[in-house]
């Protein structure tokens, strides 16, 4: 069964990276270095965990995959533009991502600063031009999703919590409200946009939602783990800098141990929620096995 998920996981990749190609602005098209640097940050790298869920998300609604796609694409250039500005020198100031420098290493600060403005406008607008579900109020409920999870409630507030917790000891729960901000907030939305994609009722909604929330905090608690364990060339960027950037991990707050059986019970968790769904959420149960396994 694993073999089977490995060949819908890369074909899936393969198929999403066509998309990308063929949504973002061609290199060659005024302003090209801006274009060229866009295509730049989006392009050949990355697991693709956000676009891989709307997916998965997709075939349990029964959604048209061409309208997937397209809501995947939105929520992963608004991912690719936060990696952008959080490499930058004013948050994070890291050289190095999916393998490659950063934007504004390989570029220049003001325009990895503008491409995360342009990767973030091109969200909305692949979401508002394209059709992606037949119910025009629905789609606007898409719209809406999106930009809260992007916002000041979900991934930038989280990344400004982030900033602020630098070199401060928070609680587990502190530590958490963090992360389903700015990690967790953007999985969700990725789940859930695919899901609108189809025909789901909000019970059913309502549960794909909890399944994200479980694995968001999960993604995170492993990145975590992955940090303190894994080596700067297997993981494409800079290993231990949350260390030794003094700040607050599921690791250093419970230890390696103990954040691995917290991404455990997670799982767990989200395995539950997935529960009365049975053989369409087959790809969700796989990709929280593959969130929480991976090794990178």
């Amino acid at each position: 069964m694993m073999s089977d998920f490995s060949s819908w996981v890369s074909a899936r990749q393969s198929r999403f990276e066509d998309v990308l190609k063929r949504l973002l602005p061609q290199a060659d098209a005024t302003p090209q270095r801006l274009h060229a640097a866009m295509r730049y940050s989006v392009l050949d790298g990355g697991k693709r965990v956000r676009p891989l869920l709307a997916y998965a998300a997709g075939e349990l609604a029964g959604a048209p995959v061409e309208r997937v796609e397209i809501a995947g694409a939105a929520v992963e250039l608004i991912h690719a533009y936060s990696l952008v500005h959080d490499d930058m020198p004013c948050m994070d100031d890291d050289v190095l991502r999916r393998g490659k420098p950063t934007c504004h290493v390989e570029f220049d600060e003001a325009t990895a600063l503008l491409v995360g403005d342009a990767l973030q406008s091109l969200a909305f607008q692949l979401l508002s031009e394209h059709r992606l579900n037949d119910d025009a109020g629905k789609q606007l409920q898409m719209v809406k999703l999106l930009a809260v999870a992007s916002g000041s409630r979900g991934m930038a507030g989280g990344q400004a919590i982030d900033l602020a917790s630098v070199g401060k000891q928070l609680t587990v729960p502190e530590l958490e409200q963090m992360h389903i901000h700015k990690t967790g907030a953007l999985i969700r939305a990725a789940i859930l946009l695919g899901a609108h994609c189809g025909d789901l009722q909000q019970a059913q909604l309502d549960k794909l939602d909890h399944y994200g929330k479980c694995i968001g905090l999960a993604f995170q608690v492993v990145d975590d783990v992955l940090d303190s364990e894994a080596d700067t060339a297997t993981l494409g960027k800079t290993a231990g800098k949350d260390a030794d950037n003094d700040k607050p991990t599921y690791v250093t707050l419970l230890g390696v141990q103990a954040a691995k059986k917290m991404a455990a019970e997670l799982r767990q968790e989200a395995m539950d929620s997935l529960a009365g769904f049975g053989a369409p959420a087959q790809r969700l149960r796989e990709l929280a096995d593959f969130i929480v396994m991976r090794k990178y």
